[in-house]
């Protein structure tokens, strides 16, 4: 399952299923940091 998420856009992921969840982030474009990142509900970052 492909998903994209554009920028500026909200999102979480969740695993609903009994097997491991196994995700991979790609970024593109010009700028590729991650101070975009935001602390959880749960306070994980």
């Amino acid at each position: 399952m492909n998903r994209h998420i554009y920028p500026g856009h909200k999102h979480r992921l969740e695993n609903p299923g009994v097997l491991d969840l196994v995700m991979i982030e790609v970024q593109s474009g010009e700028y590729l940091g991650e101070d975009d990142i935001a602390e959880d509900n749960y306070g994980r970052i």
